[in-house]
């Protein structure tokens, strides 16, 4: 059984539908990737998940119970966490201020003490800096924070919308050697990415093109097919 299933979805803003009707599926354990041009839908096909926009129609299954119409943070406490675009680190805060926010739902202080550890050890960076508020971090350094604070919930499913953007090439290194890490610790991860990248890393991908799924499969057959080559890869 899958672990996300969404059939039919559809969401639009106003008049205007950004999703027509898609179908998509992630197994447990699988790591898979939304790819498409912007304005394509990925981004609101995340929010409709997450429950930060809803689905207009059709229905989103998540570990086999329907989470369209349920509340962020009903979604969230059933294992689901999202890394969205722009980061959403709290300036104010210290970098341990902003991972003990993203574990506000938990009442487990010795484990959350422990993914406070792992945390820090996946990310180096940020154990240095620490007591430094998240406003004074760099780009690269605020996505290792986002990152971080959403594996605090101890999520079994990881939404990832445009991890890489804005980075320079050698953290989008790091940040995709530690998605990689966090595909073999167990987490279900769906990422919205840069096309050549995300179907690198990916078991399986999905086109976004104009709201519609266009072409899915395996994420290598994807990459070798002439169209998305052309079409995303600039080849």
């Amino acid at each position: 059984m899958s672990l996300l299933a969404l059939e039919k979805v559809e969401v639009a803003y106003g008049g205007i539908r950004a999703v027509k009707g898609i179908d998509l599926e992630v197994a447990a354990g699988e790591m898979v990737c939304l790819i498409g041009a912007n304005g394509a839908g990925k981004s609101t096909t995340l929010r409709a998940i997450t429950g930060l926009v809803r689905a207009a129609a059709g229905r989103i299954r998540y570990d086999g119970n329907e989470i369209a119409g349920l509340r962020v943070h009903e979604i969230a406490r059933r294992g689901l966490a999202m890394v969205p675009e722009g980061r959403g680190v709290f300036p104010q805060l210290t970098i341990e201020e902003n991972l003990g926010m993203g574990a506000y739902a938990r009442s487990d202080r010795a484990a959350v003490k422990a993914d406070l550890d792992h945390a820090f050890h996946l990310f180096p960076r940020l154990h240095e800096r620490r007591t430094q508020t998240a406003g004074t971090l760099s780009g690269g350094e605020q996505q290792m924070l986002a990152i971080a604070r959403a594996l605090m919930s101890r999520p079994r499913l990881l939404l990832l919308d445009e991890p890489s953007m804005g980075l320079a090439p050698l953290m989008v290194e790091r940040i995709f050697e530690v998605i990689r890490t966090i595909a073999a610790e167990g987490v279900t991860l769906l990422l919205e990415q840069n096309a050549r990248l995300a179907l690198e890393v990916s078991h399986r991908g999905y086109v976004l093109d104009g709201g519609l799924v266009t072409i899915s499969g395996p994420a290598a057959r994807l990459l070798g097919d002439p169209r998305i080559r052309e079409a995303y890869l600039g080849e």
